[in-house]
């Protein structure tokens, strides 16, 4: 597939714009082979894994990200036949210089191992170019800071963040405040055993009141600032989508969407692709009306709508996991925020006495 998006001009995704819940890690598994020799850890895998930089590597290593056995090794380990090692590296860029600045943050929970947050729409996830403050992650340095002050910036956590959402999607987004919690929900975000819940309007009506939507997600060949959806797999990374049809409200439908995996921009991308965009995402066609005519009060009425929720409808709800301590089950609910629901109940209203005007 190689259709033009919506807008060729879209955010940078490194630029604060990222996946409804990107993981942010990739497991690398490499087992010794019999005959190798022994040498240290850091420079057996920067040979073995050539996509991935000294720098990461030794902070994976640090981060108690590399496991030997099972176990976290330092960098003078020196491997023997038969190792199985397991490596966790991120795969979003070098991590910027983090300034601890006072940002109100929605916790949902929080215990000496995660903090729970319920992002609200518009707040940039992490430091990236261009958005060097004002962030999520800037706001959860200074939290961490009032409970430690004895914490500078070189010293606090680099690897809290195990996944992330959009900028403009609002919702739920756990963090790790220590580096064994972090690799433990990373293994589950990339086992897939993490519940997600998302909540969305998108244009028109889906067929089917389920179904699933695969396809590979990558960069687009011409866009390089926005996804497309490779159904044959040679491009990109495998990903999966299901979605339940929750209310039909004959131009656009609620509906429910469940990850299995966690790409770029995921949903938005899925649902474009099959031809039932995100309300209002100006990235991938939802800024404009999809499904009905440009009649004259109906165009006013999606424009009104447009003003009520500027920005693409989508909530990540819930969110469950294995607590990395305990290892009891946790899930977290956030209520839809308020222009979302605001705008649901226009549509509701519109679809009940204006019927026909957009046909």
């Amino acid at each position: 597939m190689d259709s033009q998006p919506a807008k060729a001009d879209g955010p940078d995704l490194w630029h604060g714009e990222t996946d409804a819940s990107e993981e942010l890690f990739e497991r690398h598994t490499v087992v010794v082979d019999k005959g190798q020799e022994s040498v240290r850890i850091d420079k057996f895998l920067i040979q073995r894994l050539t996509n991935l930089s000294r720098n990461r590597l030794q902070q994976a290593i640090a981060a108690q990200m590399v496991l030997v056995n099972g176990k976290p090794v330092k960098s003078n380990y020196k491997i023997r036949p038969g190792d199985s090692i397991i490596l966790f590296s991120v795969t979003a860029p070098e991590t910027y210089e983090v300034k601890p600045e006072q940002i109100p943050l929605h916790i949902v929970y929080e215990d000496e191992a995660i903090l729970v947050l319920n992002k609200e729409a518009g707040r940039v996830v992490h430091p990236g170019h261009g958005n060097y403050s004002g962030t999520l992650v800037n706001g959860i340095a200074w939290h961490l800071q009032q409970q430690h002050p004895e914490l500078t910036e070189d010293s606090l956590p680099r690897y809290g963040l195990v996944h992330r959402i959009d900028k403009n999607t609002s919702g739920l987004l756990v963090v790790a405040k220590t580096d064994a919690a972090a690799v433990d929900l990373a293994g589950q975000f990339f086992d897939h055993t993490v519940y997600r819940r998302y909540i969305a309007l998108v244009w028109g009506e889906p067929e089917a009141d389920s179904g699933t939507v695969k396809g590979h997600i990558g960069r687009h060949h011409r866009f390089r600032k926005v996804m497309d959806v490779y159904p044959e797999g040679d491009f990109g990374k495998d990903a999966i989508t299901h979605y339940t049809v929750l209310e039909r409200l004959r131009y656009v439908s609620l509906i429910e969407c469940r990850l299995e995996t966690g790409r770029t921009h995921q949903i938005r991308v899925h649902m474009q692709h099959t031809g039932h965009p995100l309300f209002n995402d100006e990235v991938y066609g939802g800024d404009r009306i999809v499904k009905g005519t440009v009649f004259t009060r109906y165009r006013q009425f999606v424009e009104n709508c447009f003003t009520l929720c500027p920005r693409h409808a989508l909530h990540a709800r819930s969110l469950g996991f294995l607590h990395p301590v305990s290892r009891q089950e946790v899930r977290f609910d956030s209520p839809l925020p308020e222009d979302i629901t605001s705008l649901i109940e226009k549509w509701r209203t519109y679809v009940k006495y204006r019927p026909n005007d957009g046909e």
